[in-house]
């Protein structure tokens, strides 16, 4: 299956609020990014983050660096519109994030939708590796997936589903366990 192709169709075929894990205001995200305690010009990257409604949170939030990283141009394509001028204000790229070479380090890595769809031992390790050369030392990493008992699939893919102990596991030695939440995701159709 090829990821990109899967993701551009998905954003092509349906609005940003039809997708099942819309959300009209991020607020676990928000509060956990403003937990972090950073400073208005820390850089903060969002993998996975397409046509989300985080960036523009951000933005209100004043934070100056911000980049989305996603494999959709649509999805891209559709936030940049959603933003308008503001769209300036961002660097967006169009990136598999298993294939990303940082150009930047990061103070804050935020995914909620990317780390759940890989289902592949090659993929997570690289994914893994990416985020270790990305994130600055005592760097800041939010990651959402799917809870142990939370559903298979997502947008007609599997997933891996991780418990708050099997996801320290996958992330490995590196990285340190500060917090974890549970949240009940309603989809906009109930």
């Amino acid at each position: 299956m090829d990821r990109k192709n899967h993701w551009e169709a998905v954003y092509t075929k349906k609005n940003l609020t039809e997708v099942s894990w819309y959300q009209e205001e991020p607020a676990v995200s928000l509060a956990l990014i403003q937990k972090a305690g950073l400073n208005k010009d820390a850089r903060i990257i969002d993998v996975g983050g397409g046509a989300s409604t985080l960036v523009d949170h951000l933005i209100r939030l004043g934070l100056e660096d911000v980049t989305v990283l996603d494999l959709s141009a649509v999805a891209l394509k559709k936030a940049k519109q959603r933003l308008g001028d503001l769209a300036q204000k961002v660097t967006w790229l169009e990136q598999d994030v298993t294939t990303y070479t940082p150009h930047q380090p990061f103070n804050l890595w935020h995914d909620r939708a990317v780390f759940h769809f890989l289902t592949e031992v090659d993929d997570r390790n690289r994914y893994i590796q990416v985020l270790k050369q990305t994130l600055i030392h005592h760097g800041h990493v939010i990651l959402a997936t799917f809870a142990s008992d939370g559903p298979n699939k997502c947008s007609g893919l599997d997933v891996c589903r991780y418990s708050a102990e099997s996801l320290q596991d996958a992330m490995g030695s590196s990285f340190h366990l500060v917090e974890t939440h549970y949240e009940t995701h309603r989809t906009p159709w109930n």
